[in-house]
């Protein structure tokens, strides 16, 4: 987009000055391709990485994401590691099986490793692009756990930065919002990596011409339906009133690093204020919340509840305003985001909202399963079938009521304690050292795993309760 940019504007005079010491149009102009050397500069942002490391690379196809699993299938073989693409078939398009072939077929002929990935279900009603990018990124997801890869690269280049602020500006964002895509994400298995944020998308497409490789357009990136196609029809107007795309990342890019300092100092405020119980549930310091600044205090919030009631996404600022204005008056309950909330002795506590979580699931031996969106049971390969994971339930019996509250474990949070259960009821809670007489270890590892860990910071893994719970004790 950055050549057609410059190609549409009639008076060259009308472009903006670009940052002391660069040529006056040397963002607009630069199409010459990324070098492996180029490439390894972008990763070294990113590390460190893990000896021979495996990387995963979502390719639909198109330029950007072909340009990307070449660079990155180099880069890997050159420290000893592999790379495997992933396609995503939607099913949303007749001729998306041939091209997720086509691609295989291309990938092959470079020894690169190749999956296609099939979203099942019947075709969205509604805001299709946001329902297909959801289905995506659970697919990719779900393939990286399981195959226990720590990165999955995706190849969001300068102008999807600019057009991802574009579009939350008129959303009304936040910080957040308008920082756009963040170079690193941590998940609850690993990381999602864009190396390719400063990069402009003529750089790229001179990278797979400088290389001999096709790729595929996709009739969707021109139809005028969709809002981010529109904007980018607007970019020549955009960039004579100096909002090209280099300005615009340029934006996000200061927005993330202010991000980045808020989240520092939320994640401080979380290491001096709260309490994470192995069991899902939190405890907030009262007088120590009501003296944070606003911004720490909601972004604070924000992550617990997301940490504790699981869900995927924080709550909508609003409500999130009106529950700060509850804790720092002292009132003494409130529900928000699948999230109840106490106070007693100087102190929130934050629980699952019993009424929210979600029934036991199988464990399948030898498999892996999350349950409530909050726990991650990784289960031994000779459990016996037919057993659940779920939570210990409202009415746990006189032991184990007595068990939790030795552990200081509030009544409130007792129902969704994780539990293993059998045809004849709970036989086994990690977490309280209960286990039945002759129950057999089903559980290699069972450990809190929400979408939204509690901090981010640095893009470190940090899961939203402290310490893992360990496996099922054999014997009572």
């Amino acid at each position: 987009m950055v050549a057609e940019m410059a190609a549409s504007l009639d008076h060259p005079a009308a472009l903006v000055e670009t940052p002391p010491g660069r040529g006056r149009y040397a963002d607009l102009m630069d199409d010459s391709p990324l070098t492996d050397p180029d490439f390894a500069a972008l990763m070294d942002r990113l590390g460190p990485f893990e000896p021979a490391p495996r990387l995963a690379v979502a390719v639909s196809g198109g330029a950007d994401s072909l340009a990307l699993t070449l660079l990155a299938d180099s880069w890997a073989r050159a420290r000893g590691g592999t790379v495997t693409a992933l396609t995503v078939d939607h099913r949303l398009r007749p001729e998306a099986a041939a091209e997720a072939a086509r691609v295989g077929d291309w990938l092959a002929k470079r020894a690169i490793a190749h999956h296609v990935l099939v979203r099942a279900g019947p075709r969205p009603a509604a805001d299709l692009q946001a329902a297909a990018r959801a289905a995506r990124h659970r697919l990719l997801e779900e393939w990286c756990a399981a195959a226990g890869l720590l990165h999955l690269l995706l190849a969001h280049h300068r102008e999807d930065q600019a057009e991802t602020l574009l579009l939350r500006l008129g959303r009304g964002s936040g910080v957040d919002g308008l920082a756009a895509m963040a170079p690193c994400r941590p998940t609850r298995w690993g990381q999602i990596l864009r190396p390719l944020l400063d990069i402009p998308r003529a750089r790229l497409r001179a990278t797979l011409a400088a290389r001999g490789q096709d790729w595929i357009e996709d009739p969707s990136n021109t139809d005028p339906a969709y809002a981010r196609v529109r904007l980018r029809g607007l970019a020549p107007l955009l960039a004579a009133e100096g909002m090209d795309a280099a300005r615009l990342a340029a934006a996000a890019d200061r927005l993330g690093r202010a991000r980045a300092a808020l989240e520092a100092a939320a994640a401080r405020a979380a290491a001096a204020l709260t309490r994470l119980d192995p069991a899902g549930f939190a405890r907030l310091d009262a007088a120590g919340f009501a003296r944070l600044p606003d911004e720490i205090a909601l972004r604070l919030l924000a992550r617990l509840l997301a940490a504790i009631g699981g869900e995927p996404l924080p709550p909508r600022h609003p409500a999130l305003l009106r529950l700060a204005d509850t804790l720092r008056g002292g009132l003494g309950a409130a529900t928000l985001a699948a999230c109840a909330l106490t106070a007693a002795g100087g102190s929130w506590t934050l629980c699952r909202e019993a009424a929210r979580a979600e029934p036991p699931v199988p464990l399948p031996p030898g498999g892996a399963v999350w349950w409530d969106r909050r726990f991650r049971a990784t289960v031994a390969a000779d459990a016996p079938p037919g057993l659940l994971l779920g939570g210990l339930g409202p009415a746990p019996g006189r032991a184990l009521g007595e068990a939790a509250r030795l552990l200081g474990i509030p009544a409130a949070a007792r129902a969704t304690i994780p539990a293993l259960h059998d045809q004849r009821g709970v036989f086994a809670v990690p977490r309280l050292s209960y286990n039945l007489a002759g129950a057999r270890a089903v559980l290699r590892r069972l450990e809190p795993a929400p979408a939204l860990a509690l901090t981010t910071v640095g893009c470190s893994l940090v899961p939203a309760v402290s310490a893992p719970i360990s496996r099922a004790m054999s014997s009572a």
